[in-house]
């Protein structure tokens, strides 16, 4: 392949992954907010949560797109830093990353792929046991029999927050996934040709908001689970 068409390769693959990006940044915050709910008002939380849970284009559409989206995402990552390794004129150990850039940037598949086992224990926490309880417990509760409760979700929310190294875990994993949002919040916009001398600070500023907050936000409602249940 010929280094325009490589260059057009890799631009390619960067615009894909920032949308990619932009639509795992949205189900994020809307994630936060469902789970926020838990904080202020139990009974909110189970009927949202109910609602998601058994709502069929939640189930069968918008879940298997936001699987794919974090594979894909995943996926272009990594795919991008190899590109990127093998167009680099020196070798590898010769080449000084940190005089041109941030650590966040030079770690974004370190930090991506430990928040990627986080959500392995988030979906072993949540997911494995929603599909067991509604599609083999359960059986027809799945489709809205007597058998469903939707007051269940808050207890076992807090269920997951009583060891406390899980809730360990959890601190450490939105820590990585703050420094993986610092840079890839504003590089998205970025590769996506966005680039303007007045709005890209703005944006930059904007995106450390979201990489500090949301992360805060989930260690909060760690914290305040374990916490509850101390007292």
């Amino acid at each position: 392949m010929s280094n325009n068409g490589i260059t057009k390769s890799s631009v390619g693959r960067k615009i894909l992954m920032a949308l990619s990006g932009f639509f795992l940044l949205v189900f994020l915050l809307q994630h936060f907010a469902v789970n926020f709910l838990s904080v202020l008002s139990p009974g909110t939380f189970n009927s949202v949560s109910d609602f998601m849970g058994y709502n069929p284009v939640v189930q069968f559409a918008l879940q298997p797109i936001l699987i794919f989206g974090v594979i894909f995402h995943l996926a272009m990552g990594i795919s991008l830093e190899l590109q990127n390794r093998k167009a680099r004129p020196v070798k590898y150990g010769q080449y000084n990353g940190a005089a041109n850039a941030t650590w966040m940037s030079r770690n974004m598949i370190i930090t991506g792929l430990m928040v990627l086992a986080f959500l392995g224990l988030h979906m072993y926490d949540f997911w494995a046991h929603e599909m067991t309880e509604k599609y083999i417990e359960g059986g027809a509760e799945a489709f809205g029999s007597d058998m469903r409760n939707p007051t269940r979700y808050y207890h076992e929310l807090q269920e997951k927050f009583v060891d406390v190294w899980r809730v360990i875990i959890y601190v450490v994993s939105f820590v990585l996934l703050s420094l993986h949002l610092m840079h890839g919040f504003q590089s998205a916009f970025q590769s996506v040709g966005f680039r303007h001398s007045k709005y890209t600070p703005i944006i930059k500023k904007l995106g450390n908001v979201y990489a500090i907050l949301i992360p805060l936000g989930f260690i909060f409602i760690a914290l305040y689970h374990y916490i509850d249940q101390l007292n």
